[in-house]
């Protein structure tokens, strides 16, 4: 008798824990889909590998339930990606099945992984929301697609995007303390700014710095065009660009002055040490390489003929906030180079020191955005 007890307790413990990992929850994505997905996956495809930043808030050990992603994160933010390889080393293991765009991803490897959770973003360099085959074709083969999106309309879909994955990975408690405290931060801009009467800067914002030769790339509606918006800003790009970025020619910023200028940083450790006109900021960077950078990225596109570098009203920040959860820190730095005296008491680094330590697995480090160290033209000749 004693020992069909154990057995059956034994059976028991089994048909439960096969109940929970195959239990499945309906969730509305951010395309406005609704979803049957398993609670807790632990065989995940990410349609960009830079989302592990934000998955992590609510799943610290993501790293070890996904079985595939893109490139971008070990591309595009090679020094963020080396601070999670060396906390998580199996992250050099994990299969790619695509490089840097939508075209690139295969789905093909995809299948033959069989995964039960593929994560897109609404638009970017994955698979996006207009992907229909590609949605179809894992549909088909039983994965579950849900779409996030930190970049189409930060400023309205990230504290969505993190509720759905705290539901999604069965810890919607670190999710919602997360929504406070990112609601709390964002709070101390709006608040301020709605006490303020003056007209707004008018703002130049320098997509992708030394990615081209030609100038000018910029980003309008949605990504840091948004946050420029919020942050109280008037962003030039808005009635010039339809679409998310396009280019501003270089002779209409020299007849239609901008009162501030801010340049995207894309440099890595590994570009500042080859040279190069990038302004490196990120988790490898500090303030003197990347006032040096940026100093050296606005002479080599004869940008110190704007009167904003000649007034002082020069800077740089960090490009992947347009793809982060932590866009509320961009939207701070912002509002703090806009309006110096209003939010003379906000501490942006702190934000983000505080967010990095209680929703990261990994340390801060590193400079994400700059002030040019000199005033005037001359300096930069």
């Amino acid at each position: 008798m004693q020992y069909n007890l154990k057995n059956l307790l034994y059976f028991f413990t089994i048909f439960s824990c096969f109940s929970l990992s195959a239990m499945n929850i309906q969730v509305t994505d951010l395309s406005g889909r609704t979803v049957s997905v398993p609670l807790e996956p632990q065989k995940i495809i990410l349609g960009e590998s830079r989302f592990i930043p934000a998955i992590a808030i609510v799943e610290p050990e993501i790293t070890s339930r996904i079985t595939a992603m893109l490139a971008d994160f070990r591309k595009y933010d090679a020094d963020g990606y080396q601070k999670y390889l060396t906390q998580y080393p199996h992250l050099k293991n994990i299969p790619e099945v695509g490089g840097n765009d939508a075209s690139s991803f295969s789905i093909e490897k995809v299948i033959a992984l069989k995964p039960d959770l593929a994560i897109f973003g609404l638009g970017g360099h994955g698979p996006g929301s207009k992907s229909a085959r590609v949605i179809a074709q894992l549909e088909a083969a039983d994965i579950a697609v849900v779409f996030i999106d930190f970049r189409r309309k930060p400023m309205q879909n990230t504290l969505p995007s993190i509720r759905l994955l705290g539901q999604i990975f069965n810890n919607t408690a670190s999710a919602e303390i997360f929504i406070d405290a990112y609601q709390a931060e964002m709070d101390k801009v709006t608040q301020t700014l709605a006490t303020i009467n003056t007209p707004p800067p008018s703002v130049f914002l320098h997509s992708r710095l030394g990615l081209s030769e030609s100038c000018c790339d910029s980003m309008s509606h949605g990504m840091l065009g948004e946050m420029v918006t919020t942050a109280g800003g008037n962003n030039i790009a808005q009635d010039l660009l339809p679409g998310t970025h396009g280019i501003i020619n270089y002779e209409y910023l020299l007849t239609h002055q901008p009162d501030i200028y801010i340049g995207t940083a894309i440099g890595s450790k590994a570009f500042f040490e080859q040279g190069g006109n990038r302004i490196f900021l990120g988790a490898a960077s500090n303030k003197e390489n990347a006032q040096q950078t940026l100093a050296s990225a606005i002479t080599s596109y004869k940008l110190h003929y704007l009167k904003a570098v000649q007034q002082g009203n020069a800077y740089g920040i960090w490009h992947h906030f347009y793809n982060s959860p932590f866009n509320v820190v961009a939207v701070q730095q912002m509002a703090k180079w806009f309006y110096p005296q209003a939010f003379k008491d906000l501490d942006p680094e702190l934000t983000l020191k505080r967010l990095y330590a209680q929703f990261q697995p990994i340390e801060y480090s590193g400079q994400y955005w700059v002030e040019l160290k000199h005033n005037s033209a001359k300096d930069l000749l």
